[in-house]
Protein backbone atom coordinates (compact mmCIF):
# COMPACT_ATOMS: atom_id res chain seq x y z
CA UNK A 1 0.00 0.00 0.00
CA UNK A 2 2.73 2.46 0.96
CA UNK A 3 4.68 1.64 -2.19
CA UNK A 4 1.61 2.49 -4.30
CA UNK A 5 1.12 5.82 -2.53
CA UNK A 6 4.83 6.67 -2.81
CA UNK A 7 4.90 5.91 -6.54
CA UNK A 8 1.72 7.89 -7.07
CA UNK A 9 3.05 10.92 -5.16
CA UNK A 10 6.34 10.86 -7.09
CA UNK A 11 4.43 11.13 -10.36
CA UNK A 12 2.80 14.45 -9.40
CA UNK A 13 4.77 17.38 -10.78
CA UNK A 14 5.68 20.08 -8.24
CA UNK A 15 4.58 18.13 -5.16
CA UNK A 16 7.90 18.69 -3.38
CA UNK A 17 6.91 22.29 -2.60
CA UNK A 18 3.98 21.32 -0.33
CA UNK A 19 6.08 20.04 2.61
CA UNK A 20 8.11 23.25 2.48
CA UNK A 21 4.98 25.39 2.46
CA UNK A 22 3.46 23.51 5.38
CA UNK A 23 6.71 23.74 7.37
CA UNK A 24 6.86 27.48 6.72
CA UNK A 25 3.23 27.97 7.81
CA UNK A 26 3.64 26.00 11.04
CA UNK A 27 7.01 27.61 11.84
CA UNK A 28 5.52 31.09 11.32
CA UNK A 29 2.51 30.24 13.47
CA UNK A 30 4.59 28.96 16.38
CA UNK A 31 7.05 31.86 16.20
CA UNK A 32 4.12 34.29 16.27
CA UNK A 33 2.56 32.41 19.18
CA UNK A 34 5.88 32.39 21.04
CA UNK A 35 6.24 36.15 20.44
CA UNK A 36 2.65 36.80 21.64
CA UNK A 37 3.17 34.79 24.84
CA UNK A 38 6.24 36.78 25.82
CA UNK A 39 4.81 40.19 24.90
CA UNK A 40 1.30 39.74 26.35
CA UNK A 41 0.45 41.98 29.27
CA UNK A 42 0.38 40.31 32.66
CA UNK A 43 -3.02 41.86 33.50
CA UNK A 44 -4.59 40.36 30.38
CA UNK A 45 -3.17 36.91 31.13
CA UNK A 46 -4.48 37.06 34.71
CA UNK A 47 -7.91 38.25 33.53
CA UNK A 48 -8.24 35.48 30.95
CA UNK A 49 -6.99 32.82 33.35
CA UNK A 50 -9.70 33.76 35.86
CA UNK A 51 -12.56 33.58 33.31
CA UNK A 52 -13.30 29.84 33.72
CA UNK A 53 -13.56 30.30 37.48
CA UNK A 54 -16.02 33.22 37.30
CA UNK A 55 -19.66 32.35 36.86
Amino acid sequence: MLRFVKNYMESIIGIEIYPLISLLIFFTFFVALFWWVFTAKKEYINKVSQMPLDH
